[in-house]
């Protein structure tokens, strides 16, 4: 691979990461509105306001940018690319159209997983370099969120991965049929949940519970830092949904998938990400008790018995 083609490669990664967020906020503004009798946006860029947070962004560079005294500075600063350069690196290992990834890698689901978890860490950093108790108090509840979801999330994956035969997630749309929508419903339900609980989005905000801890690991953050946050959010919705599709939903596959089998990665996960924000406006916000008993009494063991299911399914096939 030349040196050009990598440099392009790394653009188009970068680009997603970009624009598919915002996208995804845009649509969660509008869709948030709707459920709830709202307009949403309607006035930036015109049209129902398309350039809202485009408009944000403009905002937050426009803000003045704080590290406390107190604070860990080099950690403080460098916790909002721990949070988001995770998901550039992921967007660029998920295939998209047949043969078509920005990163085209051996066992790329592991690698996918393994980079995600790193993410997940940037609150807790951010947390605890802040030197603010309400932030230190968010950042404990995301390692304590993190260590609960992990499991399911990778016992719901790991049974796709025995399913398919192969570690590669263009090989998992290849090995994919559609039975599967029903023989791996149960992991489908736990990897959703447990991916909204990585993402500490509601009803799994407890890390950055407003009412109760301010902004929690965020509380210390400004201007571009606090936004390179947020958009870490969205694109963390972008991959997980895209990587649902990808696992769940068998990728590009459907009709005329040579020809529009990007279109077709992109709708199934624009219908995750639309059921992660349906989630948010319906559900309240879980207790911290709730959310580990959740996770440790009905997820793991959902997630083992899928495993359990898969084997069997595996050997009496094979």
């Amino acid at each position: 691979m030349s040196l050009l083609e990598i440099t392009l490669r790394s653009l188009a990664a970068l680009a997603a990461v970009l624009v598919l967020p915002l996208v995804a906020g845009q649509t969660e503004h509008k869709v948030m509105a709707h459920m709830q009798g709202r307009l949403g946006p309607m006035y930036a860029g015109g049209f129902h306001g398309w350039a809202q947070l485009l408009a944000d962004g403009v905002k937050f560079v426009q803000k003045e940018d704080i590290t406390p005294a107190a604070a860990d500075q080099r950690i403080f600063r460098l916790a909002p690319a721990i949070a988001l350069v995770p998901y550039v690196v992921a967007m660029a290992l998920l295939p998209i159209h047949p043969g078509v990834a920005a990163a085209e890698v051996p066992a790329s689901l592991l690698l996918v997983l393994a980079v995600i978890g790193v993410g997940v860490l940037g609150a807790l950093v951010a947390g605890w370099a802040s030197a603010n108790k309400y932030a230190l108090i968010g950042g404990m509840r995301a390692a304590a969120q993190l260590l609960a979801y992990e499991l399911p999330l990778v016992l719901s994956v790991a049974s796709i991965a025995m399913a398919a035969g192969t570690l590669s997630l263009a090989g998992v749309i290849a090995a994919w049929s559609p039975w599967w929508l029903l023989w791996q419903l149960p992991g489908a339900v736990v990897f959703l949940v447990a991916a909204t609980a990585e993402l500490q989005r509601p009803p799994f905000d407890a890390p950055i519970a407003d009412s109760e801890v301010v902004m929690g690991p965020l509380t210390e953050y400004t201007g571009l830092r606090f936004a390179f946050f947020m958009l870490a959010e969205y694109a963390g919705m972008v991959v997980m949904g895209l990587l649902f599709g990808i696992l769940w939903l068998g990728g590009w596959q459907g009709p005329l998938a040579e020809q529009l089998g990007w279109l077709w990665t992109l709708a199934k996960g624009s219908l995750v990400v639309l059921l992660i924000i349906w989630m948010r406006v319906s559900w309240p916000r879980l207790r911290e008790d709730q959310l580990q008993r959740l996770a440790w009494t009905v997820l793991v063991p959902l997630a083992l018995a899928q495993l359990a299911l898969t084997a069997v399914g595996v050997v009496i096939v094979g």
